[in-house]
């Protein structure tokens, strides 16, 4: 069998199918987890208590210093040690999960912080208390801010995911290995699979361009709400005076 007709066969076939469909699966699951835990610990290490931000640097140092693949095979391994039972989809998603939550919390702060401090106070003067300032006011001018960053980050998950192979999730590059062990065609089957990681990025980088486009766009308007526009607006007076 010629080899352009041996990868449209491994690109139609079901297991090829599956696999992509599993890696898009432990992708958004992975990267939705990762943003869930990079908002806590950017908001531990914003917390005022001197507590609060030593979990945060814990978990910074422990995840930033550790490898992936380090920590998808203690996942694996180790956790059913301790009674923690998890399919193999739910260990990649776990690891993954935290290992991106480390980098998600800098991004997340960073959104957090650029938001002008003139904000909060004036919402404090309004009577709002430190929760409402922070999800009224200061939480919606910071997903602006971050959501390009994410998109570049759910690109990295995608390719990140590969590694998940190692604890025989099927995913891409898994199935196409099998695939190739059984005839040694390792040229085709390893074409098909990056053929579909091309298609899945491609995707995804377009879905981001738009994204962002929409964000300048909306850039160039009155951007967030009354409250929020109000607020910028009493900070300013308040640094004029």
């Amino acid at each position: 069998m010629d080899s352009p007709e041996l990868i449209l066969r491994y690109l139609s076939s079901e297991r090829f199918l599956y696999a992509a469909w599993m890696t898009l699966a432990i992708s958004l699951c992975s990267l939705a987890g990762g943003m869930a835990a990079g908002l806590v610990v950017a908001l531990l290490q914003e917390a005022r208590l001197a507590a609060l931000r030593w979990v945060a640097i814990l978990y910074l140092w422990l995840f930033r210093g550790t490898p992936v693949l380090f920590q998808l095979i203690f996942v694996f391994n180790v956790l059913p040690g301790f009674g923690i039972v998890l399919s193999g989809f739910g260990c990649a998603v776990l690891a993954l999960s935290l290992n991106e939550g480390a980098y998600m919390a800098e991004i997340m702060r960073s959104g957090i912080r650029a938001v002008g401090f003139g904000q909060r106070q004036a919402a404090r003067a309004l009577g709002m208390r430190e929760s409402q300032v922070m999800r009224w006011v200061v939480l919606p001018q910071a997903m602006r801010i971050i959501v390009p960053p994410i998109g570049n980050q759910f690109i990295g998950m995608l390719k990140l995911s590969a590694l998940v192979s190692v604890i025989a999730v099927e995913e891409l590059l898994l199935v196409a290995n099998q695939a190739a062990a059984a005839n040694f065609r390792y040229l085709e089957a390893l074409s098909a699979a990056g053929i579909y990681y091309l298609g899945l990025t491609t995707i995804f980088m377009a879905l981001q361009a738009l994204l962002e486009s929409a964000l300048r766009r909306r850039g160039r308007k009155p951007q967030g709400t009354f409250l929020q526009r109000f607020l910028g607006a009493t900070a300013e007076a308040g640094r004029v005076r």
